[in-house]
């Protein structure tokens, strides 16, 4: 939205400043819901003037709710998000004319709320439960404020566990094109990217909603993977969560053939929990048995350099103590890097909701469980990067945060997925191999220098 609105001659600047407010909402929790409310009255006492526009999961699973709220001026659920840059510029104009017109004329209106005060402007709302007017595909990704962007290339989801409001949120399963993730791919290898994330709310499931062609009997993630690796000079290709049954045997395959080189070693795959019991109420389709599977795969085929994530829920309706143990068991027992750790939120219109109000785990009991997962994590994290201590390994240079700066040293992160911290200033977006030395109290490892530092990959050196 940003991109959209600069090419369309708007400049960004901070709410207290700005005509127009875009605030970008998440629901996945009841917390991230606070959270953007709180903003957004926030941002309502500091500019008054400013109409606010919001846009993302809550202004789609609740938009009536933000339309309350004082200074909102539009609500754009993801079902109209592809309207969004054109509502905020209706916004604009309005506020130049002075008049409450000014909204592009071809989009249908779901609802319009009546003004709070017959001066101030309609809130209006788009939001619906079709999804036929959101948008998949951004502006060209580029390095820039971010040395190592996501390409978003999958949106929405098709499962439906008992605790995730996304379905409703985000809609069905929707794939970006090979042709247009290959044009982003090229366009930012030829603006001098080095690093690039493919992203998705599910991205397992990218290519199961595209029509296949000539070119391949299936459109999976592992094809795409490899048509990236085969067709583009992307030096090093990182890819974000996905689900444990979908790290098939050819996903796996890439890892073999390019893990280490082209593809990083880094593999995020949702656990939630360690017990079958509390799976199967989840919803999840995989047993403890088969993430074990797939980890064990993973790291024959990615050596032990490889870093494995997971997000783990404490707390879902009914845990008990013996279903939380067998968590805590499976934890201890695969090689975890880190983890991301969330207590359990009741979302209304999921089944987990109704399972909150029958069975719900006490909220010191949930902050107990919380407590143990994470200095069970803390070791795990400790442990898994303590291992890398005198060995060698590729890195790209960040954006180094001023104090950093200061004290001569720049941030870097490890192919696979490893923090860093390195003697002396480089700019960002730099391919360089370092040896580890160290690791600091905050858990960042330390190298002395570069020892070496890497071309970018050329199309004359890719093999097709």
């Amino acid at each position: 939205m940003s991109e959209w609105l600069r090419a369309a001659g708007h400049s960004i600047c901070q709410p207290g400043k700005a005509e127009v407010v875009i605030v970008n909402t998440c629901s996945v929790t009841a917390e991230a819901d606070r959270a953007a409310r709180a903003f957004i009255r926030r941002a309502h006492r500091l500019n008054p003037e400013a109409r606010i526009l919001v846009t993302g999961c809550y202004a789609q699973r609740a938009p009536q709710e933000l339309a309350a709220l004082k200074g909102v001026a539009a609500v754009v659920g993801n079902s109209h998000k592809a309207f969004a840059p054109e509502i905020a510029l209706g916004l604009a104009r309005q506020i130049s004319s002075k008049t409450v017109d000014g909204f592009p004329q071809n989009i249908e209106l779901i609802q319009i709320k009546a003004a709070q005060a017959a001066s101030a402007p309609p809130q209006v709302v788009w939001a619906d439960d079709r999804f036929a007017h959101s948008f998949l595909e951004e502006a060209q990704v580029l390095p820039g404020l971010q040395t190592r962007p996501n390409l978003k290339i999958q949106e929405g989801c098709g499962n439906r566990c008992t605790f995730c409001v996304i379905p409703q949120t985000r809609g069905p399963s929707r794939s970006l094109s090979l042709a247009a993730v290959l044009r982003h791919v090229d366009g930012f290898v030829a603006a001098g990217g080095n690093e690039l994330v493919l992203s998705g709310i599910n991205l397992g499931r990218w290519g199961r909603d595209l029509k296949t062609d000539h070119a391949a009997s299936k459109q999976t993630l592992a094809w795409l993977v490899r048509q990236i690796l085969h067709r583009s000079s992307l030096p090093r290709l990182r890819l974000s969560s996905i689900e444990p049954m979908d790290w098939d045997e050819e996903l796996i395959a890439l890892m073999a053939e390019f893990g280490g080189t082209r593809l990083a070693r880094h593999a995020h795959l949702p656990l939630q929990s360690g017990s079958d019991a509390v799976l199967r109420r989840m919803h999840r389709r995989y047993r403890p048995w088969h993430y074990a599977e797939k980890v064990e795969m993973l790291l024959r085929v990615a050596d032990p350099e490889l870093t494995l994530g997971a997000d783990v829920m404490v707390g879902f309706p009914g845990e008990t103590d013996s279903e939380f143990k067998e968590t805590v068991e499976m934890v201890r027992s695969l090689p975890f890097g880190y983890l991301h750790l969330f207590p359990f939120s009741a979302r209304p219109g999921t089944r987990g909701w109704a399972l909150h109000a029958e069975t719900p785990v006490p909220a010191a009991v949930v902050r107990e469980r919380m407590g143990v997962l994470r200095d069970l994590a803390i070791e795990k994290t400790r442990t898994h990067r303590q291992r890398f201590i005198g060995l060698e390994l590729d890195a790209i240079t960040l954006h180094t945060q001023p104090e950093l700066e200061r004290n001569g040293r720049t941030a870097a992160l490890t192919e696979n997925f490893l923090p860093l911290e390195l003697a002396g200033l480089l700019g960002g977006n730099q391919l360089i191999r370092v040896r580890v030395s160290a690791i600091n109290p905050e858990g960042s490892l330390i190298a002395a220098g570069v020892l070496e530092r890497k071309p970018q990959y050329g199309a004359a050196t890719i093999s097709v």
